[in-house]
């Protein structure tokens, strides 16, 4: 398919959602946050996990019905990501660069210090049972500090409560969602309270420091070119 008539195609249907300047970088944040738990998952497979329970997190009850949260943020991880990709070029790959450098930090982090959890034993048939328990099987105790799940939801609130596109009702909303993501990993047990301040904590020094030097542009130069080889056009949509 020739280029212009891609261009055409896309705008008329992801387009209509996501900026072509912002479409493949989209798909990297993501694909990353895969490459790092997953990657990092085999690495440290058969080596020794730490465990960093504490008194605090002994206290925290195990309420199952907080599943419903834990699982509803990956619909929110896609729409605060594309309301972040429309915010414009620069604070786009401001956030993308932030949301890619933290995860390959935790990347890192998992592999220098793989950790893991005990996770209580869920009984009953009702479907908040029926759900941890799908979660436990399919998501292994391990990869636990920091907490992608956090950041990821953090990473939500940072890209648009600057925003003068999206309402102040929705920036509150966000923030408060994440917040609750955030407690869903306590109540649900997939998480520990050094998981959630350390997922909320690179987020922001990512960000922080994406926003005070232009190291950003690096990782935008890279994609707006594989972006103009497959629309034919540049981050501005000329020729």
């Amino acid at each position: 398919m020739e280029r212009g008539k891609l261009r055409e195609r896309y705008g008329k249907t992801l387009g209509i959602w996501i900026p072509e300047y912002g479409f493949l970088s989209l798909i990297a944040c993501f694909l990353t946050n895969c490459f790092v738990y997953w990657g990092s998952r085999l690495i440290t497979m058969d080596r020794y996990h730490y465990d960093f329970t504490t008194g605090f997190d002994r206290m925290v009850p195990f309420v199952k019905e907080w599943i419903i949260i834990y699982f509803g943020c990956y619909v929110f991880w896609g729409v605060n990501y594309i309301l972040a990709a429309r915010e414009g070029k620069e604070k786009w790959f401001k956030f993308a660069f932030a949301d890619i450098l933290a995860k390959l930090i935790c990347g890192v982090i998992f592999v220098a210090v793989p950790t893991t959890n005990i996770r209580p034993e869920v009984t009953g048939n009702d479907i908040f049972s029926i759900l941890m328990r799908l979660l436990y099987n399919i998501d292994r105790a391990d990869n636990l500090f920091p907490s992608l799940h956090c950041l990821m939801s953090w990473f939500c609130f940072i890209g648009i409560r600057r925003s003068k596109k999206v309402p102040l009702w929705y920036k509150v909303f966000s923030c408060v969602f994440a917040v609750m993501v955030c407690l869903s990993t306590q109540f649900t047990k997939q998480h520990y309270m050094v998981d959630v301040l350390g997922g909320i904590l690179i987020s922001e020094l990512c960000y922080l420091l994406s926003c005070n030097t232009r190291i950003y542009l690096y990782i935008e130069k890279a994609f707006l070119g594989l972006n103009r080889k497959i629309f034919g056009i540049d981050a501005c949509g000329q020729d």
